[in-house]
């Protein structure tokens, strides 16, 4: 065989090689969409009580996912009024997000009305533990009967004139548990202490809370508690007023007053938050509710590190603290 002929037959099994050796394979990485995450509240998320609690928390979930990226987050908040924050939440759910969550107790009719119509979106909504049957509906609230008890037991211990003023916006939800609960906290110490309640009849009405604060101050208490965004008005008082205590609930509240704010009852909500979308992208939507607790580390008590709380009063509120966890203390709410 000639040399010409041998060099086409080599660069024909060349060829063929080539022909019948795959080659290597791309792999393109799918763009993976974040998960979308809408939020309506009452007031601001900087209220330093019910609606900071639930933001700080989405705030704190969407770091630890890995940011924007990762979890996309937009609010509305100030939404006093209900029929707005209805038109918000259908707003979030036609855009597409996929959990939309409703904080606030008033929105509950308007989650119930709307859920139906967008069932692949996860809706969440509190205070309140009611689903509606729902299975795209997560409901949550707090069992703030049981930091109230632990405010309540300080409360009664620091108390000189015996007189504590409770300034609540309306009887309901986790405003009227919280203070069920410091009253039982405050009689486990003392029965003939007198604790004085003041129900505003509003959850924003800050000049309300004032008055309601001075009027208990007037009256000789020293120690004051209160639950809602408008409580920022009962801190001023006590704080104007000089030697009257706080405590406080929902936030860490120390930072407004940190001379008289003693401890706080927090809302963590990540837990829940971190369950729910663990959940959905297992495919439940929801048909659940979550209670915060001491026990589950939903609810925490924050004592003021600027604050001189006698030994005996942070050893008293710890021992309450254990109490409640292993069941040993039945706080009714």
């Amino acid at each position: 065989m000639s040399i010409k002929r041998l060099f086409f037959a080599a660069v024909l099994v060349t060829l063929l090689v080539a022909a019948w050796i795959p080659s290597p394979s791309i792999t393109v990485a799918a763009e993976t969409k974040p998960l979308r995450v809408a939020v309506i509240m009452p007031s601001a998320t900087t209220d330093m009580a019910f609606s900071q609690s639930m933001f700080s928390a989405l705030k704190a979930v969407q770091k630890e996912m890995g940011g924007e990226k990762a979890m996309e987050l937009k609010y509305t908040e100030n939404m006093f009024k209900v029929p707005d924050a209805a038109a918000a939440i259908r707003d979030y759910a036609s855009e597409g997000f996929d959990i939309v969550i409703a904080h606030g107790s008033q929105y509950g009719a308007s989650v119930q009305e709307i859920a139906p119509d967008f069932p692949e979106t996860t809706f969440a909504w509190g205070t309140d533990v009611n689903t509606f049957g729902l299975d795209n509906v997560y409901a949550y609230t707090a069992a703030a009967e049981e930091g109230g008890y632990i405010n309540g037991v300080m409360a009664a211990m620091l108390s000189k004139s015996k007189k504590i003023g409770v300034t609540g916006p309306i009887e309901v939800g986790d405003a009227k548990t919280y203070i069920d609960g410091f009253v039982q906290g405050v009689e486990s110490v003392d029965k003939k202490i007198s604790v004085s309640k003041t129900w505003t009849g509003s959850f924003s009405d800050v000049a309300l809370m004032t008055e309601a604060a001075k009027t208990h101050i007037a009256a000789g208490a020293d120690v004051l508690t209160g639950s809602s965004q408008s409580v920022v008005g009962s801190i001023g008082a006590a704080k104007d007023k000089g030697g009257v205590l706080w405590f406080g609930t929902q936030a860490d509240q120390a930072s407004l007053a940190k001379e008289i704010v003693v401890a706080s009852q927090v809302y963590d909500w990540t837990g829940m938050l971190k369950d729910i979308i663990a959940k959905r992208a297992k495919g439940k939507l929801g048909g659940e509710k979550y209670v915060l607790q001491l026990k589950n580390d939903g609810l925490k008590v924050a004592f003021n590190p600027d604050y001189k709380l006698p030994d005996d009063v942070k050893a008293a509120a710890e021992k309450a603290i254990a109490g409640i966890k292993d069941g040993k203390i039945k706080v009714e709410p």
